[in-house]
């Protein structure tokens, strides 16, 4: 016997809705009523679920919040606090993939329409404040624990977005996830538990020649010169 498919939610209705009509009509030409109508539903049950216009756009981002908040407060000290934040950013990249077609619709609307594009920047901001509250209580036995906690938090939503932004802009074409980790594993060479740099192996490095010479030497003369230096002339 077959099973019919679950009814969708109400929540998930509406967001339907909106979005068939931002792409028939535009955002600015969409009102909450015409979402409403269109949904069947009336215009109390759309702000239970919704404040305005422009959470519909983001309905998944609260829980997202919410379940990377969770994550990072259940972190044990024994935890590698780069791997965490880094674990969390995928929290986020999986909340995109689980849905393509709509992750691409919302992005090219965004790129559309400034206000969403503010709105976003202030979900971004509070993703980047989340993990970077997480750091610095992680942090705090270091002279320099509140400065590498911001610029590491940033440098991971930086490569979160980085990755995000490929996968979206190719139609989400191919795989975020990994898109997103090979992102996300050049902060954590960036940024080594004991704040060393990356070491350049010995066969790697590359040679500096330093030359000086008068302004009015030929280039040719010049190129001579590093050439002797590096003895390959």
């Amino acid at each position: 016997m077959s099973t019919l498919p679950a009814k969708p939610s109400m929540r998930d209705s509406l967001v339907a809705a909106a979005f068939q009509l931002f792409l028939e009509r535009g955002y600015e030409q969409t009102t909450v009523d015409d979402i409403v109508k269109t949904a069947g539903v009336g215009r109390r049950s759309f702000f239970r679920y919704f404040p305005s216009k422009e959470d519909v756009v983001f309905p998944d981002h609260e829980q997202c919040l919410a379940d990377m908040t969770e994550f990072l407060a259940a972190s044990a000290d024994t935890d590698d606090p780069m791997a965490r934040v880094c674990d969390a950013a995928r929290l986020v990249m999986r909340m995109y993939a689980e849905n393509p077609t709509f992750s691409v619709q919302r992005y090219r609307l965004t790129r559309e329409v400034a206000g969403l594009r503010t709105y976003e920047l202030s979900v971004v901001w509070r993703y980047e404040k989340t993990l970077g509250d997480y750091l610095r209580s992680r942090f705090a036995d270091r002279r320099d624990g509140t400065l590498r906690a911001n610029v590491v938090a940033a440098a991971v939503v930086a490569a979160h977005n980085h990755a995000l932004r490929h996968w979206l802009r190719s139609g989400g074409e191919g795989d975020p996830l990994a898109e997103v980790d090979r992102a996300l594993e050049f902060v954590r060479d960036t940024w080594r538990p004991d704040g060393a740099a990356p070491e350049t192996p010995a066969e790697e490095a590359e040679d500096v020649v330093v030359v000086i010479t008068k302004r009015s030497t030929p280039m040719w003369r010049v190129v001579r010169e590093v050439e002797s230096s590096l003895g390959e002339g």
